[in-house]
């Protein structure tokens, strides 16, 4: 029998009614997800999508038009403070007390949920994020991605089990970035569950277990990123040829092929396990049993962030 899941969200809508009248304006769009405990979630869109309003509805910064949220098997409707307890957000906006010194503010946040002080594990968290230097700085005399990097101490001082980060290293610097991602790999090991929206799709290939990918309030696509991958991707190649040719050779019918730069090129798109199972081999061979004699030969995979482009320009599906 498979876990419960940690988030269980089940038609969730939210929508913004005007005060001057006029449209109303739908943020989330019966919104289906459940997120598996231990996992990295990446959930993608472009602006204005309604990724920081699903997020904001979790962690009861913005109260849903309909639907429902249980997390840790929790009602949130009913149960949201001890539910809330074991979750952590770090938000896109910069919101914190800038005249207040930085060990305060965390020590601060882990009281907030009720947690007795410890010293020793504000400690580590601050030495983690390369903060401990800075303990007795107000945060306003800190750099923005020193900043950032509060933010993120504050939403780990409770230790929570569920962590929300909200494009945790948008406009910081790449030392920022790399502590993050070393960070999130120590958070998984210890058993957190992350949830992230990020423009850098990348880091999302490169991190999460599943991508989630929305675009006008409604989830496109909810699937593992391997099998995203396979099942949306494209192997595309593209062949120059020794000389132009007028018309694609009957030989090659069976193949996705078209002509391009006025016939001194074939391009090429099949899946995209074309070339592990032996599409572009064939090809190879179907193009040298047609004395079709070709210059270059170029191979590419498509990434996330083509599946992604993808998606969103085809609108919700």
């Amino acid at each position: 029998m498979p876990s419960e899941p940690i988030l269980d969200i089940r038609g969730l809508c939210k929508t913004y009614q005007p005060r001057s009248g006029g449209a109303a304006t739908v943020a989330l769009d019966n919104v289906d997800l459940q997120i598996r405990r231990g996992e990295i979630f990446a959930l993608l869109g472009p602006n204005g999508a309604g990724k920081t309003t699903l997020i904001g509805s979790v962690c009861g910064l913005v109260r849903p038009s309909g639907g429902t949220i249980h997390a840790f098997g929790l009602g949130m409707k009913r149960n949201w403070r001890q539910a809330r307890a074991k979750i952590g957000l770090v938000p896109q906006e910069l919101s914190v007390d800038m005249f207040e010194p930085v060990l305060m503010s965390v020590n601060h946040s882990r009281g907030l949920f009720g947690l007795a002080p410890d010293a020793g594990k504000v400690e580590e968290l601050l030495r983690a994020l390369s903060l401990w230097d800075k303990r007795q700085a107000k945060i306003s005399e800190l750099s923005g991605g020193m900043k950032r990097r509060v933010l993120i101490a504050k939403a780990l001082a409770h230790e929570p089990e569920l962590l929300f980060l909200d494009e945790p290293t948008a406009g910081v610097d790449v030392e920022l970035r790399r502590d993050m991602w070393r960070l999130i790999a120590a958070l998984r090991e210890r058993g957190v569950t992350i949830i992230l929206t990020t423009h850098y799709i990348e880091e999302a290939e490169e991190m999460a277990d599943r991508v989630g990918v929305i675009n006008q309030g409604r989830l496109v696509v909810v699937d593992e990123k391997h099998a995203l991958m396979a099942r949306l991707g494209r192997t595309e190649a593209r062949i120059g040829l020794a000389a132009p040719l007028p018309a694609i050779p009957r030989e090659l019918d069976g193949f996705p092929l078209q002509l391009a730069d006025d016939g001194h090129a074939l391009l090429f798109q099949g899946a995209n396990d074309a070339a592990r199972d032996g599409g572009i081999a064939e090809l190879v061979k179907a193009l040298v049993s047609a004395d079709v004699a070709f210059a270059s030969f170029e191979v590419r995979q498509s990434s996330l962030e083509d599946i992604f482009v993808n998606l969103v320009e085809g609108g919700p599906q």
